[in-house]
């Protein structure tokens, strides 16, 4: 996958607590598991799985299933199940928005924008078949959190301001929910309007909430795109909101994320 792919836009608040952290799929991977008796061989499960989707997706590998596929080396009926899981999930996306995500756009086949949720959320079925009930799993910005880091707390995230590293845009206390970030403030202008092949302008970054991360993500890249209208795109799905940082450095939100955001 591409390197940096995510760029980690959010800042998890410190907590007490175990974690586990590697570098795959051009990231990091962070797995931070608060329930006793989770056994380790959980985790390894885990990275072991994100180890098998960089394989299987990664637009760097020559080797990968989805290299191959885009080549015109492999069809996609003889891709394994979850490659056409996630081309008909890609597919899905670009209907709803309309065309605005497309993985499609610039030449190759790259669904990077819905691989790392889709992939993070398999991450949490497998913690869950383990006994897991009070976990974060991050994956390089985008991350699932179930449960609470303690019997009296909420996960505390911080969105990283897109243009000043070590300062927070918003702070947000979650308990189960999804959050993912799309924005080119880290790894340049990766993020491509299918309409006219070329960067869009209207934002910083776009920050997507819901119940699922696998749309969180594809939905914050489509957002983007959009613009400040992707904000009220958003918010037109079921259980999703969202939170925008313009280029000309306002930051506007829909009404859902207001129980969500922290004050200073």
């Amino acid at each position: 996958m591409p390197s940096g792919l995510g760029a980690s836009p959010l800042a998890v608040v410190p907590t007490r607590g175990e974690a586990r952290a590697e570098a795959v799929m051009g990231t990091v991977v962070t797995v931070d598991v608060r329930d006793v008796g989770v056994p380790a061989s959980a985790l390894d499960a885990v990275f072991a799985w994100f180890q098998e989707v960089d394989r299987v997706f990664s637009t760097f590998r020559e080797d990968s299933e989805i290299s191959r596929l885009s080549r015109g080396a492999l069809s996609e009926g003889d891709c394994r199940g979850e490659v056409r899981e996630v081309l008909a999930l890609c597919d899905e996306v670009e209907r709803r928005s309309r065309g605005r995500f497309n993985i499609r756009c610039g030449g190759r086949l790259d669904p990077s924008g819905l691989v790392k949720g889709w992939s993070a959320e398999r991450a949490v079925a497998l913690l869950l078949r383990a006994g897991a009930r009070n976990f974060l799993v991050d994956a390089g910005g985008d991350l699932v959190a179930r449960g609470r880091p303690d019997p009296q707390g909420t996960w505390r995230l911080g969105i990283r301001h897109p243009e000043i590293p070590d300062q927070l845009a918003a702070a947000l206390a979650i308990g189960d929910l999804a959050v993912a970030t799309s924005g080119c403030y880290e790894r340049g202008p990766h993020i491509l309007d299918p309409r006219t092949g070329r960067p869009p302008q209207g934002l910083l970054s776009m920050t997507v909430v819901g119940p699922s991360l696998t749309y969180a993500d594809a939905y914050a890249t489509a957002a983007f795109v959009m613009g400040e209208v992707g904000v009220a795109w958003v918010a037109g799905i079921e259980g999703y909101d969202a939170l925008a940082i313009t280029a000309d450095r306002r930051t506007v939100w829909s009404e859902g994320m207001d129980p969500l955001l922290v004050e200073d």
